[in-house]
Parts: structure tokens; sequence; C-alpha cells
């Protein structure tokens, strides 16, 4: 009797076995991978949820620097502080810079003497002292006898840069609440007037006139960065010609400067 092979038989039994082994261990691998797949969708919406997550996802707001305003932004900020101030045939401006009246405004406008007059933007008028004055600055305090029912005080500080964008307010020529814009031409500038010479303005070419003399220079956010004080004229008129000067407010509360530049005071 004719055999096969050694072991031909015993092969041939256990093929059916394999095939199942197989089958089984692929079942359990497809069905590892989806327990897997399914444990990471769980775990995701668990960590997605929490409170950290959120936090973490939501958009943390920055920190903003105080946008610039508009030209008219400024002026109807500033206006409410800024004043006509009036001694005899002598006219000009301030600004309020405290919640107690406390008024910035050109010295010379007030230094002829007589009887101060200061109306506010409300309407109210009223005689004021003087608190104090520096004529080397050209700069004086004013404090009025009474007080509008509101007083609202400018907000003073800022720095001036050269290209800087700037506003002033004031009654220039007698007509009151003007606002003009302009930039900042140069820093440390002298004008030379009749009250004698002034050193450390802020020079600019915003439009100003006489009776613009004591009122506020504004920067951007509209800050009071400088008093008015003089302007520039090449034939010595009375009357703009591109280059106007201002105290800078440091000096103004308390300071001083140096620098080339000539013309009347206003």
């Amino acid at each position: 009797m004719e055999r096969g092979p050694a072991g031909g038989d015993s092969a041939g039994s256990r093929a059916p076995g394999v095939r199942v082994a197989r089958r089984w261990l692929v079942a359990g691998t497809l069905a590892a991978a989806i327990l897997l797949g399914v444990v990471a969708v769980l775990a995701t919406r668990v960590a997605t949820g929490s409170p950290a997550a959120k936090a973490a996802g939501a958009p943390r707001p920055s920190p903003t620097v105080s946008a610039s305003l508009t030209v008219p932004g400024i002026y109807q900020r500033v206006a409410p502080s800024v004043v006509t101030v009036q001694t005899g045939h002598e006219l000009g401006s301030g600004v309020i810079v405290a919640d107690s009246g406390l008024i910035l405004t050109a010295n010379h406008v007030i230094a002829g003497g007589g009887t101060i007059t200061v109306t506010f933007a409300d309407g109210t008028t009223t005689t004021a002292a003087v608190a104090g004055a520096d004529p080397k600055l050209d700069i004086a305090e004013l404090i009025p006898a009474k007080l509008p029912q509101v007083v609202v005080p400018a907000t003073v500080g800022g720095g001036a840069g050269v290209g800087a964008p700037v506003v002033a307010i004031g009654n220039p020529l007698g007509l009151t609440d003007s606002v003009s814009a302009g930039v900042i031409s140069g820093l440390d500038r002298t004008a030379d007037t009749s009250n004698g010479k002034f050193s450390g303005l802020i020079q600019f070419d915003a439009s100003v006139n006489p009776g613009s003399s004591g009122g506020p220079l504004l920067d951007a956010h509209g800050r009071v960065i400088g008093i008015v004080v003089s302007l520039a004229s090449p034939d010595g008129a009375d009357a703009f010609a591109g280059i106007g000067f201002a105290v800078p407010i440091g000096a103004a509360l308390g300071g001083s400067g140096k620098g080339p530049g000539k013309g009347p005071q206003i």
C-alpha cells in the first residue's frame, strides 16, 4: 500500500483551523481600531467642552492703544473746556485745566491790567482773578469768580513730535469756538515778540490769529499739549502766515526750552 508524504494528512487537517484563527485575528484588529477611534472622539469632545479648553480656544482681547480722534471728535470733546478771555481791548482764549475751574491762558492777554472777563462755552460770563503769571513763559493762571453749572476740564499731557497732527481751538479775530488743524512743524523754537523773546516753543501750522492766544493746542487724542501764544509773519502784520507757536504744556504748568522764529504775539 502506497502512502503519501509523511505529515501530509496532518497539514491538511490543520488548514481549516488556521483560516478560522486568521479571521478571528482580523476581526479583533478591526474591533480594536474601532474602539480606539470611539475613545479618541469622546476624549476630544470632553476636552473641547471643558471650561479650560473653551478659555484656551476663545479669542482673547489684546491691549488697545487709545484711538486717535477725528478733528470733529476732538472739537466736540474739548470745546466745552475752551473760554474767551477779555481785558479792555485785549481778546484771547483760555482752557479749563482743573475741576476747580482753573484756566490757563497767555500772560500777554491779561498783562495790561483792568477787569478780566471770562466767558464759558455755555455762555456763562464772569470776572476772573490772576492766580499766577510767568511773563518769561507768557503763561497765566486765572480763577473765575463764578463757574458754569457744569465744569469740563480738558485732559492735559502727551508728547509733541515733529509731523504729528494737532488741532487748535480758540477765538481768532473774535470768531468764537473756531477750530483749525495742522501738524507740528518743529520743536524748541524761539519767537521774538513785542513783549520779549520766548523759547522752547512748539511750532505748528494750524491756523491761528489774534484772539487765539491762550487757547489749547491739542494732539490726536484731544489732550492739551501746548498753549498758543504767538504767530510768525514775514512782514510783521498780525495775520497768520503758516507758522504758529505754543508753550509746551509741561512748561506752562512749570518748566522751559530753547530754539528760530519771529513774529507778533496774538
